[in-house]
């Protein structure tokens, strides 16, 4: 496919579905003028478990990979840990192998050549003296305010935040010179970020490059498609019926297409994977019971059956459960065919430990019985002792005798 392609379709290409590129001249300087392979790095700070939100991220990269670029993707491990401790440090390791798993099989899920994809870790460089010493630099250059600002909108925002949060941006905006990148890529949500590394690198001698961001994509809910809220999202690794459930209790407003997250993930996810396996144009299958099937290859058309409500919002989640779960199939079958993976997956998102609740014991009076363990000996109720010892501790039932082993002295002796 890349050698087929001139210059300006693979341009065409890395701009499908995106919302906004900054710098689109560095793009064509290397693609057009330099005819070379435009390096372009996504990262990817490794904390909640992957879910098919990450599909519109991944298609992108497809998207780059198929016009010949090379593509790097940064496994963020510290980035996970400094984001207000979203992942500990004990399992950043895990969980970076767990992505590189995840993001490996959604490639090749899709058919999408892997030859030029490279993935890189964090930390691997993040900690060497060149580094440490360009994020001194970069610090001495930029605002708190400048700072907290280009992470407002990717940075956990809590009261009286750490200053990890302000070191995130900066390390971010470096990782573009570190990795010997053309571009970086991400979502609408970092635009903040990508105009800081713009503005500030080539204050400490680095050049400027390009930004490519997709839109976001609502969640299921409505809202953010989110690894903290379940319901928002689909695991890679939910079964069909699980699938399913959750796709049938997702936001779709009859006759209403913003805030839709269904029809974005059948725009953004569902129709390019469709086109990128067909290698010509996307379609959506929706099978009905009692017609033929609605078939839709593009997105225009599907919204406008769905306003005039020929596409209802049931119709539309079946279709969508079916080619997910389709999707989802490969990814699922590459997990349980890896012992390794299953074994990443257990390490780097172990099961919450049940606490037991710890029983009460009742306090039962004076009509339970007292066992004495220390001197082998039992109370009864009414009052005298039995056991093996109780001649030790028995105190006679005469009072002479008991004032003696008291040694108590009675009066006039």
């Amino acid at each position: 496919m890349v050698q087929a392609m001139t210059g300006q379709e693979k341009i065409a290409l890395i701009n499908v579905n995106l919302q906004e590129v900054l710098k689109p001249e560095i793009i064509e300087d290397v693609i057009i003028k330099q005819n070379r392979p435009l390096i372009i790095y996504w990262g990817t700070a490794t904390t909640g478990r992957p879910h098919c939100g990450y599909f519109v991220p991944i298609l992108k990269l497809a998207h780059f990979l198929s016009a010949g670029c090379v593509v790097k993707i940064l496994l963020a491990d510290i980035h996970g840990f400094l984001d207000n401790l979203k992942a500990p440090i004990e399992l950043v390791k895990y969980r970076a192998e767990y992505y590189r798993f995840v993001i490996t099989s959604l490639l090749k899920a899709v058919n999408v050549p892997i030859d030029r994809l490279e993935f890189v870790l964090g930390s691997s460089y993040q900690l060497s003296e060149k580094y440490t010493m360009d994020l001194f630099r970069l610090s001495s250059v930029v605002t708190e305010h400048d700072a907290k600002k280009a992470g407002s909108e990717v940075v956990k925002q809590v009261d009286n935040a750490t200053l990890s949060g302000l070191i995130y941006p900066l390390m971010q905006a470096l990782d573009e010179e570190h990795l010997g990148v053309d571009a970086q890529f991400g979502g609408v949500d970092q635009r903040k970020i990508f105009t800081l590394a713009a503005e500030q690198l080539p204050k400490i001698g680095y050049r400027e490059r390009a930004h490519l961001m997709n839109p976001m994509v609502p969640g299921l809910a409505g809202g953010k498609m989110s690894a903290s809220d379940p319901e928002s999202k689909i695991d890679l690794l939910d079964v069909p019926e699980v699938v399913g459930k959750k796709l049938k209790k997702a936001f779709a407003v009859p006759k209403e297409t913003d805030g839709n997250g269904i029809i974005s993930f059948v725009e953004y996810v569902l129709l390019p994977v469709s086109a990128l396996k067909s290698g010509g144009h996307g379609r959506f299958v929706v099978e009905r019971r009692d017609g033929d099937p609605l078939i839709y290859e593009s997105i225009q058309a599907l919204k406008e059956e769905y306003k005039a409500d020929k596409l209802t919002p049931q119709l539309l989640k079946s279709g969508a459960a079916n080619a997910l779960i389709t999707l989802l199939e490969p990814i699922q079958a590459d997990f349980q065919a890896s012992p390794e993976w299953q074994q990443i997956e257990r390490q780097a998102y172990p099961p919450p430990e049940i606490k037991k609740k710890e029983k009460k014991v009742k306090d039962k009076g004076t009509k339970r019985p007292i066992l004495d363990a220390a001197k082998g000996v039992e109370a009864q109720p009414d009052g005298h002792v039995e056991g093996i010892r109780k001649d030790e501790v028995n105190l006679s039932s005469g009072a002479d005798t008991a004032m003696e082993k008291l040694d108590i002295k009675s009066n006039g002796t």
